[in-house]
């Protein structure tokens, strides 16, 4: 059985709601300790769906230990020092002024522990808006991501909080390229990574491609809408009102899909170049339209697949984990929390289903304070002094409970 790659390693989560989760959630399927420290409320995502803990908390958290500390308190800060003294990282998403007032800016950790790798995953790298606080949306609405993106023409969030995760993402290449260096083991790293830096990096196709069309055409000329400027490489109804998504990207799939459907355009030399169609893009998007329309699904699916066509379901979200290849073995782990269980997907890696990283129900706040502070070596009368303090709280039955859904009679 391989061994997690990062088994033996202790990494310190100090971050709410989705990217430094999101990068320690990763850290920890590929087989690091993950401490999740939180604030006495906890980290918001335990309280965002009727009371209770979010898909976000669930999906992300579990696998994790989590201490609860008041780190605005002297004797909390101190503890969490203490844990510091061991870590192999610290992963946060603090705001630059919240770190600094809360004296844990790389200067003060790594004073603590030179070897620590510290990430810092903050709404902007340096510049002049280094102190300014951004979300996800902030990062789509500032890196032309939302202004293409229109719902009854006002700009709108995408919906997930991609930035977020490709934040989180970037942090863990960061602190593994980290890992990699020699000098690492004594001089500690630093990663940082700007949210809105990031979202200019995700665009960076777009706000090229721009540029290019710009210096092509003296003009900004921008695609139509905000599909593939390829027609047919999109979604289609089916007879049966099912929506079917084509890969449509060369002109060997434009044939491939006008010979599985036996349509006459096979043979047609003026729509055989992607630069044909694009000009007749009305025209080929009603054929392909009506093509797709007259067919049930399931012949559809059948004669494209025979054909080589890429194509898909359009699928909702409940729907998503009952096809075959969400359940191979590796792609779901059965996680349970409290009464209730949900089938998780891992981050995807060889060997996922017997390299044995072992996961933990996503953790109740402070499940674990008094554990992992004894194991950073305060004594449990010092435990039990932080306790009585407020410094620390550990684990409290009932803290929260689900609003039970109210049925319709």
């Amino acid at each position: 059985m391989p061994n997690a790659p990062l088994s033996g390693r202790k990494v310190i989560e100090l971050g709410t709601m989705l990217a430094a989760p999101f990068a320690s959630h990763i850290l920890a399927q590929l087989g690091a300790e993950v401490i999740k420290v939180e604030p006495p409320r906890g980290d918001p995502t335990r309280s965002l769906v009727r009371g209770g803990p979010s898909g976000t908390f669930i999906a992300y958290s579990h696998g994790k230990k989590s201490v609860c500390i008041d780190l605005a308190h002297p004797d909390g800060h101190a503890a969490f020092l203490k844990m510091l003294e061991t870590a192999d990282a610290l992963v946060h998403n603090l705001a630059p002024k919240a770190a600094r007032k809360l004296k844990l800016t790389r200067a003060d950790c790594q004073a603590v522990n030179p070897r620590l790798i510290y990430c810092h995953i903050r709404g902007y790298a340096d510049g002049p808006q280094a102190d300014d606080l951004a979300s996800n949306p902030v990062a789509e609405a500032s890196t032309g991501v939302m202004e293409a993106n229109r719902i009854n023409g006002r700009p709108s969030r995408l919906g997930p909080s991609y930035h977020d995760q490709f934040a989180g993402a970037y942090a863990v290449i960061g602190i593994l390229a980290s890992l990699l260096q020699p000098q690492t083991a004594t001089d500690g790293g630093h990663v940082e990574i700007g949210l809105y830096e990031t979202g200019l990096h995700v665009a960076s196709r777009d706000l090229v491609g721009v540029q290019l069309k710009t210096q092509l055409l003296g003009r900004p000329e921008r695609e139509p809408h905000g599909e593939f400027s390829m027609p047919g490489y999109g979604a289609y109804l089916t007879s049966d009102e099912r929506w079917m998504y084509l890969l449509m990207l060369t002109d060997a799939h434009w044939l491939k899909f006008c010979q599985a459907l036996d349509l006459p355009q096979a043979a047609d030399a003026s729509l055989a170049s992607l630069k044909d169609r694009k000009k007749a893009r009305e025209q080929v998007e009603e054929i392909v339209k009506a093509a797709v329309g007259a067919h049930r699904f399931d012949d559809l699916v059948a004669r494209l697949k025979a054909a080589g066509v890429g194509c898909t379901e359009v699928l909702p979200l409940e729907r998503v984990l009952d096809a075959e290849q969400a359940r191979q073995a590796g792609t779901l782990r059965n996680v349970r929390y409290r009464d209730l269980a949900f089938d998780v997907p891992e981050f995807p890696r060889l060997h996922a289903s017997d390299d044995g990283v072992q996961t933990l129900p996503p953790p109740d706040l402070g499940e674990h304070t008094l554990d992992v502070l004894q194991a950073a070596g305060l004594s449990p009368d010092e435990c039990e002094a932080l306790m009585e303090s407020g410094a620390v709280s550990a684990i409290r039955s009932g803290d929260f409970a689900w609003a039970p859904v109210r049925r319709q009679a």
